[in-house]
């Protein structure tokens, strides 16, 4: 239940809140999981617990909202999709991939689609370019390049430079922990982990354009040039 004390209602999101929870009620759902009021940042063990269990929660996820504030309530999907700011934050790219149903809502809550609706896929893959069967579930996240994986987050922005690093964790199923005021020392450490777990050599593919293969194509990612060991960010993946 959402307080109704006049301190809380009074705070920044809290109608957003408010309305997600009428939205969940409406549509016959029982819990709704937000997290900006469901972690307690104040504790550095539950939201390194949290953000190392984030994209699993998702998954596991009957249905995900996707409220976009700034898409016009009547307005066409190809007009205002693409500069909708929910599309280039770092930790929406696992909200948008790992839940099977993700619904798409405009700023006064009306639908605008869902990520499955063939129209709505077109647009979001060209705006993200995260790949169609990674959305549609029809492949695992292992079945996709580091490198590529990486590419869908090359232009997504956060906060704190550390959670360049920390928003990727589910995308690239490590788990490591949490040191805020490490800056882009985080990154490092996430390609550190990713090597423990793979010997996918694309990762070192970065800074130079890419032209994905399936992983059975007889073209391997490896044959492309690789300059230096370790990016310093996602966006250096994203050259074209």
């Amino acid at each position: 239940m959402v307080s109704k004390s006049p301190s809380t209602m009074v705070k920044a999101g809290y109608k957003k809140i408010q309305d997600t929870c009428k939205m969940a009620q409406t549509r016959g759902q029982q819990w709704a999981w937000i997290d900006t009021c469901c972690i307690d940042k104040s504790s550095s063990a539950e939201l390194t617990e949290s953000i190392n269990s984030m994209y699993r929660w998702y998954k596991n996820a009957h249905e995900c909202y996707a409220y976009l504030v700034d898409f016009t309530p009547g307005a066409w999907p190809e007009l205002e999709l693409g500069i909708c700011r929910w599309f280039k934050r770092g930790f929406t790219l696992q909200e948008l991939i790992a839940p099977k149903t993700v619904i798409l809502f405009d700023r006064d809550w009306n639908v605008v689609g869902e990520k499955g609706d063939n129209r709505i896929l077109e647009f979001i893959n060209r705006i993200t370019r995260v790949s169609k069967d990674i959305l549609l579930h029809r492949r695992s996240l292992s079945d996709f390049a580091i490198a590529e994986r990486m590419l869908w987050a090359s232009s997504r922005e956060t906060t704190r430079p550390e959670d360049k690093a920390y928003c990727l964790l589910g995308i690239f199923e490590v788990n490591m922990p949490l040191i805020y005021g490490e800056g882009d020392n985080a990154f490092r450490r996430l390609q550190e982990e990713i090597i423990k777990r793979s010997n996918d050599l694309s990762i070192f593919l970065w800074g130079e354009p890419l032209n994905f293969q399936p992983k059975n194509s007889k073209k391997s990612l490896t044959e492309h040039p690789s300059c230096n060991l370790f990016a310093t960010s996602p966006a250096d993946f994203g050259a074209t």
